[in-house]
């Protein structure tokens, strides 16, 4: 089984996706990791270099790869991985559980606020940044919103957030 964990841009997926994948003692995957490792350079050099529409063909190759793997993982996507190409349905895949961490922009505007290695974030002024995630969540929602589960993070502990997910998977049989 994969569980997914899917959200905006600093909503805690990969801090979430290790400790979850510590207390479940299964591997844990990060999408945009396993790009850059595979395309020997980073999210930031591809989208610099190549350009978003390479990055996200190969997002969308190698979130494949990872879902049709032996074995069960955690998988953190990256905040746009579910918006493009056929990837919300190679997420919602029968024996794959996703999750949705789901904040309000406000939240996600001071969670960033003092991020640099962002590409879509790199030349935008912070005082533009919380009507940027608005406008992204808008757009974004119809795919978040098809995860299996969706988590409000507002106001949580990661400790909160980690039990509130090991509750929502006491459910399903790993």
């Amino acid at each position: 089984m994969k569980i997914i964990l899917l959200g905006y841009m600093g909503s805690g997926k990969s801090t979430l996706g290790k400790a979850l994948a510590a207390a479940k003692n299964v591997p844990f995957v990060d999408l945009d990791v396993y790009v850059a490792t595979a395309e020997k350079m980073s999210v930031q050099d591809i989208f610099a270099t190549k350009g978003e529409i390479y990055f996200r063909k190969k997002e969308t190759f190698y979130l494949q790869e990872i879902l049709q793997r032996e074995g069960d993982c955690i998988l953190s996507l990256g905040g746009g991985t579910p918006c493009f190409g056929n990837n919300m349905e190679l997420i919602k895949a029968e024996g794959n559980i996703s999750i949705y961490l789901k904040y309000l922009p406000k939240s996600l505007a001071k969670r960033l606020a003092e991020s640099t290695s962002r590409p879509l974030l790199k030349e935008l002024k912070k005082e533009d940044l919380e009507d940027f995630i608005r406008k992204h969540l808008f757009e974004r929602n119809t795919f978040y919103t098809q995860a299996t589960h969706s988590l409000a993070m507002d106001g949580l502990t990661k400790e909160e957030s980690l039990q509130q997910i090991l509750t929502i998977l006491s459910n399903y049989s790993l």
